[in-house]
């Protein structure tokens, strides 16, 4: 199939008629819980273009939350999962073994930050990842527990949600948590009440605090961070604050592990977003971006502390399926050769002095922030700080009805976020570009 033409084209209303009759059928086939950003029914998808079953053409500003970074059908990627397809779908890569797994992991190795040994267990979905992360710190350390930051989204299992910030909608009627998990202030540096001009300092500051007198450094098996924090609304840590961290982590034993789920591979302008300050975590969990759009995860770390678990500890029935593997493949020497840490940057060459210039006293828009093509804009009540999520719903829903597919995130759902596909043309970001300014201006 040939890649959609990447052209804005809208034929009807946003839904049109075919996707409102199968949102119908699916409000009475799926469960309740399963929300949906925009009711549209996609036909095919590609580049930076989505097309639904009545015909318009949709910009992508989201990437299926920033999966598709080599677009939603990469020729390469196709040809891949075609091909290991037609030879075998699953074997358990726990029961017999494939180089397609073997040749991922490879990768991951060489590509993640440090040049230490390193050993890869590749699973299925972010929330996996991360939890597998944190076992193996466990048995590494042989220690209980783990601190997160405020604002952090770290996945929906039950450790995993216990781990995330915010309540609604992913924690809200789902207790008892998780124990062991303890939280500390984020350095959001638009929020923060203390010294401005300290934000690192006073946020590290904080950390070790709640650790010396809550849990105890000897205690602490992970420290985890998101290098930007993705669904809190794109937080990106100030200078000096996740190399502190990672440094006092080291000092006292304990697993630094960065969560680059969504920010990973490029997508904010560097291979991993750790490397804009040269950190370099014990273990590093990745997704999203990892498979082209199919299901695959990963942990990739030091070997001392991947290696602590004994053989069985780690796997899944699905864990390093051989599509995945077959597709993650492709998408990595795609991401590899065509530069794409380098698309990201020039997508925020693009977009972020024209989202800038949205900012200012009288305006909706607080603070324009993010790496890459990893951005976002907080919306704000005028003149002030205090979150105006339906403005920022009001933007969204301007944008999605004119065909621009965009995001809504945040603690306080204020915030709008940009995650285009790292291929998309520069005519189509500057048309989607339009919309967004075009809504801003509708408030």
């Amino acid at each position: 199939m040939a890649t959609p033409e990447q052209r804005r084209t809208l034929v009807t209303e946003i839904p049109g008629p075919r996707s409102v009759k199968l949102h119908e059928q699916r409000s009475a086939a799926f469960a309740a819980g399963f929300g949906v950003t925009l009711p549209v029914f996609v036909a095919e998808a590609g580049g930076g273009i989505i097309v639904d079953v009545d015909g318009n053409h949709l910009i992508d500003l989201a990437s299926g939350i920033a999966v598709t970074s080599v677009g939603a059908s990469h020729p390469e990627v196709v040809a891949a999962v075609q091909t290991q397809v037609e030879r075998f779908t699953h074997t358990c890569f726990m029961v017999t073994e494939y180089e397609a797994a073997v040749d991922v992991a490879t990768t991951l190795n060489r590509l993640t930050p440090g040049d230490h040994e390193k050993r890869t267990g590749l699973f299925t979905t972010g929330a996996e990842a991360v939890e597998n992360a944190i076992k193996i710190a466990r048995t590494y350390t042989g220690r209980q527990a783990v601190v997160v930051l405020s604002h952090a989204y770290h996945g929906r299992t039950l450790l995993t949600m216990t781990m995330t910030a915010k309540n609604v909608p992913y924690k809200e009627g789902f207790g008892p948590f998780a124990p062991e998990v303890y939280r500390v202030p984020s350095p959001y540096a638009y929020r923060w009440t203390g010294d401005a001009s300290n934000v690192a300092g006073e946020a590290f500051d904080q950390l070790v605090d709640v650790i010396s007198t809550q849990i105890g450094a000897h205690n602490v098996a992970a420290i985890i961070a998101e290098p930007i924090q993705g669904e809190g609304g794109f937080i990106v840590p100030p200078e000096g604050y996740l190399p502190k961290v990672a440094a006092y982590a080291r000092e006292n034993g304990i697993v630094f592990i960065a969560d680059e789920i969504q920010a990973g591979l490029g997508r904010t302008g560097r291979m991993f977003a750790v490397d804009h300050e040269g950190v370099v975590p014990d273990l590093i969990t990745t997704a999203k971006a990892l498979a082209g759009g199919m299901p695959l995860s990963a942990v990739t770390g030091r070997a001392e502390i991947m290696d602590a678990v004994a053989p069985g500890g780690l796997g899944g029935t699905y864990a390093a399926n051989p599509v995945a593997c077959a597709a993650a493949k492709a998408a990595l020497e795609v991401i590899e050769r065509d530069d794409l840490p380098a698309k990201a940057r020039r997508i925020e060459e693009i977009a972020r002095p024209r989202l800038e210039a949205l900012v200012g006293p009288s305006s909706p828009v607080g603070e324009v922030r993010g790496r890459g093509a990893m951005l976002a804009m907080e919306f704000v009540e005028r003149g002030t700080t205090i979150p105006a999520p339906d403005a920022a719903r009001k933007v969204a829903a301007y944008a999605n009805s004119h065909g621009v597919l965009t995001l809504t995130c945040g603690t306080y759902g204020n915030v709008i976020r940009l995650l285009p596909p790292l291929v998309i043309g520069e005519d189509l970001l500057s048309d989607a570009l339009d919309v967004l300014e075009a809504g801003v201006a509708s408030l």
